[in-house]
């Protein structure tokens, strides 16, 4: 019953949050007149003492302390004896866990916004260094067309993007104190929640007792999050395997982000890229496992909730290592420019260029335009050359509208170039969206 009952070894995470909450609790008691100033004085002293202790390697894991709440308070009245037990005057365990665990996921996502706004600032820069770096767009995996490298990397800015604004958004929603929420039916002492709320950081008190001490959505809030940008992640880790494979060549990752084979010495494994699309798998299975923990329980609390915690610090342990890791591989990663473009040309990528011009200039209608290109396209595969080495003669072969003028689309330069919809990938519309996100960042010009 001790090894199945005790948390501590996991909650003490918590230790901070913990004792942050009983200063506020305490000093609310004292303002409000249901603690003697002596009583105060003594346990925030105390608490204060626990925060030095602990400081540098947190609290003992000792499983005769039931979780890290007893521990702390165990440990206060050794410091200053009997009064100690004044400090949960109207107090459950029930609000003071809630209060530590929101406390926590709203650090955790501060944590993990530094870490994505790292990712976006490396992101950025790279990309206004490869602005006019042509390579292939894919679809289906399949060369579809010519984009930039620069216009690559901002659809994972993009990406990124979204992940910042979900976590700030549960952030908002999680910020309010359940603390004086005491077990479940809050409390009879005359409490001021707007001020331990105040506090603590927190925008107003919860509203209602019961849900305060049995909600866990701000919990999940987070791990959908982290399950969505940890599929970010992996979908970017993905393509830097992709592209680092020999077959393309893209890339060359740095040593330290590789990692040699035990038997052939010529490898360079994508290691930190492969651990990062790993890594996915186990941040969504943390949010499964927490949304199978909560789904039938009724209010209000249950010692299940007990098992909320372990889930969602797996899970931002695992969302910081790859956000580390991912940073580290966009900064320092070679791209093989003249590879990449050799690829996009490889590919008639700019058939739908073809396609544009006979709409644009020769008033031919899309469908018949798409079909004169396909005739084209079999026509280059026959010769072995690329659309823009096709003889004029040969295309107007195919259909006698066709003139001089195509060879000015038919070139990967020409065809990144002309894309100058708003977020195309031409390279001035790719300059202009790193110039957005330079300033959106904080970035220097």
């Amino acid at each position: 019953m001790r090894e199945i009952n005790a948390s501590l070894p996991t909650d003490r995470r918590l230790w901070r949050q913990d004792l942050a909450g009983s200063r506020a609790h305490v000093a609310m008691l004292g303002a409000q007149g249901i603690l003697a100033p002596a009583d105060v004085a003594a346990i925030d002293g105390g608490l204060a003492a626990i925060e030095a202790e602990y400081a540098p390697d947190g609290p003992p894991g000792d499983l005769d302390a039931e979780d890290i709440h007893m521990a702390a308070e165990a440990r206060l009245a050794e410091l200053v004896g009997p009064v100690a037990g004044r400090l949960h005057t109207a107090r459950s365990r029930n609000d003071q866990v809630a209060t530590d665990f929101r406390l926590w996921v709203r650090d955790a996502i501060d944590q993990t916004e530094a870490g994505l706004l790292a990712l976006q600032r490396a992101l950025v820069a790279r990309a206004g260094e490869q602005a006019d770096t042509v390579m292939p767009g894919f679809t289906h995996l399949q060369v579809a067309q010519p984009v930039t490298l620069g216009h690559h990397l901002m659809a994972w800015y993009e990406m990124i993007a979204r992940d910042r604004s979900r976590f700030r958004d549960a952030r908002v929603r999680m910020n309010r104190s359940p603390l004086g929420s005491a077990a479940l039916a809050g409390t009879g002492f005359p409490l001021d929640r707007e001020a331990t709320a105040q506090a603590l950081g927190f925008d107003g008190p919860t509203a209602n007792s019961l849900d305060s001490v049995s909600d866990r959505d701000f919990a999940l809030d987070y791990l959908m999050a982290a399950s969505q940008c940890a599929l970010h992640l992996s979908r970017m880790a993905e393509e830097l395997v992709i592209w680092a494979s020999q077959p393309f060549g893209f890339v060359v990752l740095p040593d330290s982000y590789s990692t040699g084979s035990s038997i052939m010495p010529q490898k360079r494994n994508p290691d930190a890229a492969e651990l990062v699309r790993g890594h996915a798998g186990r941040i969504t299975g943390c949010l499964v496992s927490l949304m199978m923990t909560m789904k039938g329980l009724p209010l209000a609390y249950s010692k299940d909730m007990q098992d909320d915690k372990p889930p969602v610090f797996e899970a931002h342990d695992l969302l910081a290592l790859s956000l580390a890791a991912m940073t580290g591989m966009v900064e320092e990663t070679r791209f093989a420019a003249e590879r990449m473009r050799a690829a996009a040309q490889a590919g008639f990528s700019t058939a739908t260029d073809l396609a544009d011009w006979l709409v644009g200039h020769a008033d031919v209608p899309f469908r018949e335009a798409h079909h004169i290109t396909g005739r084209a396209v079999k026509e280059a595969e026959a010769q072995g050359c690329r659309l823009d080495q096709l003889p004029l003669d040969a295309l107007q072969g195919i259909d006698a509208r066709i003139d001089e003028r195509v060879f000015s689309v038919l070139s990967v330069d020409a065809s990144v170039a002309s894309r100058q919809s708003y977020g195309g990938t031409a390279p001035s519309q790719v300059r202009a969206r790193v110039a957005e996100a330079r300033t959106a960042l904080g970035m220097e010009a």
